[in-house]
């Protein structure tokens, strides 16, 4: 401060007070309040809290002044703050990871010559946002400072606010070599092309879909990158996966320390464990799995207390014995969340040495198993359980098509040796606990599972739908109640889980549900008390109609989201009280830390749930919901991409469909021969301004009263495939129905757009805008 500038106030000196005041605060008073306020140090902040009042107010000013002249304070849209202070909220950028795996960032704006390295900020996510996409290396955040601990490694713990910016270390895209250019055309429209190093191709050619390492991102002109991998033909559902893992961010490639992990794991030994190598527990999977992750054996109750009773035994993989808490295995499964199932390839939650090795119940092995034995009545209710670790030896490994082949007599394979002992035992069990399903009267959706198959070089064969054997549905019911034991023996210890919870459909989704099916001259009961035997009430009706895949479909639509949570509200849809997932533990996250919860609970290993836990659960809830999402977002979107691909060359074609979906844009038609979704915009459906009825799901003809209603049926021509986008696009060749009789008017109009659609021509408009020209 000049000589010529005000004299310091008495409240320079520690102690001394302004007149009409209480005593001014210090230097390092002040300090220490801004550090703990960063938010709210304000002028008129500091002055409250202090009790400055009237003309001192003046004194303190100027000591703030002062301060900010000595370095001590900066001002930050009039509040003050230390130098080097993080403000409350600011934007950071992804830097890497800590030992646990965590993602640690640093903020975007830092002055390293004036403040040194700058902080590492721990990031945690907000569990109240839905992100299907984790954040990643490179990404820019908004966060909030919390209280959250930060760890070792990091100074502060932030929460996110916003994803501002994905930072890709690499990009997908398709290689093109058009005369002396060789560039990217990238999958992502929203990427710009980019300028491809051609000194190693990796053996890539025009129209491969390759990785490509940024090189050189500038200012001006084209991004420069180099080849990093060729994935192959774009038409192939290695490529189509490899987009989906890309476009969701889904991790797939194992770091090197998880790998030498899973290797160096050893076999588990007797010690601890119950020797049950000697009872024949079966698996019964898919034909072409790799992995085995349940067992199952079922008896009659030899109890003279319990006539016409069984005795159901379920054996899971004993995956909490390799993957111990906080070391890489686990930190990796965490991150992943679950397995990723795509139509010709799985990337594992576990590597391959755990996940189709030592984990997996390989037929006559032996292998480490948490199990559990169940006693049911002949009304097939639960009287009792005890759970059990143990080692296994699995009698036979069959698909479900041989043992249902066994027990229907159409199977003359290993499945016959095993019929008399081992199979019709499980399926009289099975025709027990059917009796305690059918009146437990969960929702009994019937959605038929479309699949796809796939030629030797990974292009699309055609698309069929499996039939749902009693071999899938016996598995299933013995999965559900080995889940329901796990999550009665754990709350009954006292000891934290995550259950699989199922909310009530919201009451906006049951109105507009209700709506629905009053088009179809359904009704609803009244949503208080709503229970999921009134949805089966209604399929029940509708079942054997044309309308009832589409009433399934509306149905599954209304409902809500099943998640994770250490908070029981019920699994909805089960019309359970309370459920945990626990017998998939090689591909969900979640059901190891079950098994760890049992562990723990019963004493049997010390290799448990880690004290402290009930702390983080609510945390992983979250985000192995998030992957489970991502993971299906990712499935879904390499299906109607495969599908897209296989019909690129049928453009013209038709196809019969019924209408899944109105919107005021237009109708979404799913196909009947392959489930495929495309779109017909309203501006191309007919020759009549076209009005959009939300309540009735429908589209109308303010003319002639043409409606396509949702569930019509109808016929479309494929216009257009976008196979990178997954998308089709549809033009709309059937006539829609009437609620008036027509008009000589409208009935020429009529015979008109029927000799339109076989020659192509006809015009077309949308409601509120004219016709847009002609059919092409």
């Amino acid at each position: 401060m000049s000589a010529k500038g005000p004299k310091r106030p008495p409240a320079a000196k520690k102690g001394a007070k302004a007149k009409g005041s209480a005593e001014l605060p210090s230097r390092d008073e002040i300090m220490a309040f801004v550090a703990a306020n960063p938010a709210m140090a304000g002028k008129r902040e500091i002055a409250r809290h202090f009790g400055i009042t009237g003309g001192a107010r003046i004194y303190l000013k100027r000591l703030l002044r002062e301060m900010a002249d000595d370095g001590l304070l900066e001002k930050r849209q009039k509040k003050l703050a230390r130098p080097g202070d993080l403000p409350p909220v600011l934007v950071v950028h992804v830097s890497g990871r800590d030992a646990d795996g965590e993602l640690v960032a640093e903020p975007a704006s830092w002055d390293a010559e004036e403040h040194g390295a700058p902080p590492k900020i721990l990031v945690v996510p907000d569990r109240k946002r839905s992100e299907t996409r984790a954040p990643g290396l490179g990404d820019r955040l908004l966060i909030r400072l919390s209280s959250d601990d930060p760890g070792a490694e990091a100074t502060r713990a932030g929460r996110i606010v916003k994803l501002l910016e994905r930072q890709a270390a690499s990009v997908l895209g398709i290689l093109r070599q058009s005369g002396n250019r060789t560039f990217l055309e990238p999958i992502d429209r929203r990427q710009k092309e980019m300028d491809i190093d051609t000194s190693d191709l990796k053996d890539a050619v025009d129209g491969d879909l390759v990785s490509v390492a940024i090189a050189r991102s500038g200012r001006y002109g084209l991004p420069r990158g180099r080849i990093d991998k060729r994935i192959g033909a774009m038409h192939s559902e290695m490529a189509v996966s490899e987009i989906a893992l890309h476009t969701h961010g889904i991790p797939h490639s194992f770091p090197d320390r998880v790998i030498e992990a899973a290797e160096s794991a050893r076999p588990a030994t007797l010690k601890g464990r119950e020797d049950w190598r000697k009872l024949p527990l079966i698996t019964i999977d898919p034909a072409d799995a790799k992995d085995h992750d349940d067992a199952v054996h079922a008896e009659p109750d030899t109890d003279p207390a319990n006539p016409d009773g069984y005795v159901a035994t379920v054996a899971i993989a004993d995956v909490a014995y390799y993957v111990r808490p906080g070391e890489p295995l686990d930190r990796e499964a965490h991150l992943r969340g679950n397995s990723v199932y795509f139509p010709d390839r799985v990337i594992p939650m576990l590597p391959e040495a755990l996940s189709n090795g030592l984990c997996s119940l390989k037929e006559g092995e032996d292998r480490p198993a948490l199990a559990v034995r169940m006693v049911f009545d002949a009304k097939g209710n639960k009287l009792r359980h005890s759970f059990h670790r143990v080692m296994m030896r699995s009698a036979v490994k069959l698909s479900y098509q041989q043992a249902q082949g066994a027990i229907d007599g159409s199977s003359q394979d290993v499945s016959q040796a095993v019929l008399e002992d081992i199979l019709k035992p499980l399926w009289a069990t099975y025709a027990c606990l059917k009796r305690g399903r059918d009146a437990r009267e969960p929702l009994d959706l019937d959605l038929p599972e479309r699949k796809i198959r796939l030629k030797p070089d990974g292009t699309v064969e055609g698309v069929y739908t499996p039939e749902r054997l009693d071999a899938h549905k016996l598995i299933e019911e013995f999965m559900i109640q080995a889940n329901v034991a796990a999550a009665e023996t754990l709350e009954k210890a006292g000891v934290p889980l995550l259950y699989r919870v199922h909310d009530a459909s919201s009451p906006e989704k049951l109105e507009a549900l209700k709506e629905f099916l009053s088009t179809l001259g359904v009704r609803l009961a009244a949503s208080g008390g709503l229970r999921p035997s009134a949805f089966n009430t209604i399929l029940h009706k509708v079942a054997g109609t044309p309308e009832a895949e589409l009433v399934n479909q509306v149905i599954l639509r209304s409902q809500a989201q099943a998640e994770y949570s250490p908070q029981n509200i019920g699994h909805f849809g089960l019309n359970l009280r309370r459920y945990a997932h626990f017998t998939s533990p090689i591909r969900r996250y979640a059901d190891l830390i079950v098994h760890r919860g049992l562990i723990r609970a019963l004493a049997i290993g010390d290799d448990g749930l880690p004290d402290g836990m009930e702390t983080k659960l609510e945390a992983i809830g979250a985000d192995v919901s998030a992957a489970e999402r991502r993971a299906m977002l990712a499935e879904r979107d390499t299906v109607d991409r495969l599908i897209a691909l296989w019909l690129a060359d049928q453009v013209g074609a038709r196809f019969a469909g019924r209408i899944s979906g109105v919107v005021k844009s237009g109708l979404f038609v799913r196909l009947d021969d392959t489930g495929a979704d495309g779109f017909v915009p309203a501006s191309t459906i007919g020759d009549d301004y076209y009005h959009y009825d939300e309540s009735s799901h429908s589209m109308s003809g303010r003319t002639t009263g043409e409606t396509f209603a949702l569930g019509d049926r109808v016929e479309v021509r494929l216009v257009e495939a976008a196979p990178y986008a997954g998308a089709l696009r549809f033009e709309l060749l059937s006539e829609g129905h009437y609620h008036k009789r027509k008009s000589a008017r409208e009935r020429t109009i009529s015979r008109n757009r029927k000799h339109a659609r076989g020659g192509g021509a006809g015009r077309a408009g949308k409601s509120g805008s004219p016709p847009k020209g002609r059919r092409k």
